[in-house]
């Protein structure tokens, strides 16, 4: 079994510390302690989210979080930039298409190594840039 982590986007650690952070200082500042604790445990549980996505290659399968994708029902493989919600923490991604209608996006690190070992299990994957 092969484990990928994702990718993560520089901007997308500023934009999240910013959302979260400011309330946390703002509740210290407004002795609102209540308020900095909550965002506190939602930045926590946002990092442990975070820290939880990655890509694995099992044999013949693509597991992703709780999905498992048959590797064999990939057809195609392409790189895009789309921002729709996905298991990715970068707009550096690849969209997976598999079976007749289903596509998902992934941001892996390792990205052409990634395609390679797809391609070691099904030659057969389109792959276009």
């Amino acid at each position: 079994m092969k484990i990928y982590k994702s990718k993560v986007d520089w901007w997308l650690i500023v934009v999240i510390l910013i959302v979260f952070g400011y309330p946390i200082v703002e509740g210290i500042l407004s002795k609102k302690y209540v308020l900095s604790a909550v965002f506190l445990v939602l930045l926590v549980l946002f990092y442990f989210l975070a820290k939880s996505i990655q890509y694995k290659i099992d044999g013949e399968n693509l597991i992703i979080w709780r999905t498992k994708i048959s590797i064999q029902s990939i057809h195609k493989v392409y790189r895009t930039r789309m921002p729709l919600s996905s298991p990715a923490l970068s707009l550096d991604r690849i969209a997976i298409v598999y079976n007749k209608y289903d596509e998902i996006f992934i941001s892996p690190k390792e990205r052409e190594e990634f395609i390679k070992e797809l391609l070691k299990v099904n030659p057969a994957i389109e792959v276009k840039n």
